[in-house]
């Protein structure tokens, strides 16, 4: 099973590089195009936006499962792990508090979304937005696994150590622990 996150995550990733290479290219044709011609191409300049919409939300879920989002460790470096493993289930249960409202939102605005077209490209815009569906069904669960290993008491001195913002420790059991 282990795998198969790792095997979804790496092409969540490869999709990132992706994204990003297209977004590269088509802005800076985009520059070219209007020093040289004077001209440029609309089409390309709407895709970019709409790939760093992609790119955003996407990579916020490849970030929550390094546990790379921005945290305020102050408090919890003074803890001690039970009041660690407290201060992470709570902020995990806030996040999924966030993503529930996340998911409400995006599915109220679905049929708005469904209807509504790009203006230049004619992409139905929940193509666009519907992307807040994966986000918070991605960070959501997540954040229910985590709360999982906590209160079966599967979560490594590693990742509470992390947690409170100390990343010192052999790099390759952090690599080992993250992969398992």
């Amino acid at each position: 099973m282990s795998r198969i996150i790792s095997f979804f995550f790496k092409g969540l990733e490869g999709l990132l590089v992706l994204l990003l290479a297209a977004m590269v290219v088509m802005v800076f044709g985009n520059v070219v195009l209007r020093y040289l011609f004077d001209t440029g191409i609309d089409v390309s300049e709407e895709l970019s936006r709409f790939l760093f919409v992609w790119l955003t939300f996407i990579g916020a879920v490849v970030v929550g499962r390094e546990n790379a989002h921005l945290g305020v460790e102050t408090l919890v470096a003074r803890l001690g792990d039970n009041g660690r493993k407290v201060c992470m289930v709570l902020s995990d249960l806030f996040i999924i508090g966030c993503c529930a409202v996340f998911f409400w939102g995006t599915w109220q605005q679905a049929e708005i979304n469904a209807t509504n077209y790009a203006p230049i490209t004619e992409i139905s815009m929940l193509w666009i937005y519907g992307v807040g569906f994966f986000t918070s069904i991605g960070l959501g669960l997540m954040a229910v696994l985590r709360i999982l290993r906590v209160v079966t008491g599967r979560v490594s001195e590693h990742e509470l150590k992390a947690f409170a913002g100390d990343y010192s420790g052999d790099e390759a059991h952090a690599l080992r622990e993250r992969l398992e």
